[in-house]
């Protein structure tokens, strides 16, 4: 059978960078509705918006990612049943004549 692809993980700096950056990113959102000059409730449904956005924004990804490995497992299991069938067929099998 074929070898099996080393599935590719990210590196500590990359993981590093993401992590922060998300921090940097909702630090500086809620610092902002904080200091809106604004009423409580404009903020308060400004930080509801902000949150509901960065979970739709983790599903997502999750659903994306979840529909990319499901490609490869399908792709995966039809390139076995290939090779499966190559292996076993042999060129050079005398098939039964046909009847005209």
């Amino acid at each position: 059978m074929s070898e099996t692809p080393v599935k590719q993980q990210s590196t500590a700096a990359f993981y590093g960078q993401s992590v922060a950056s998300f921090a940097v990113a909702m630090a500086a959102a809620a610092i902002g509705i904080y200091r809106l000059d604004a009423n409580a409730w404009v903020r308060a449904f400004l930080a509801i918006a902000v949150l509901y956005l960065v979970t739709s924004a983790f599903t997502l990804a999750k659903v994306i990612r979840d529909r990319q490995e499901a490609g490869q497992i399908v792709s995966r299991v039809d390139q076995a049943r290939l090779e499966k069938l190559l292996a076993e067929h042999d060129p050079f099998e005398k098939t039964p004549e046909r009847p005209h």
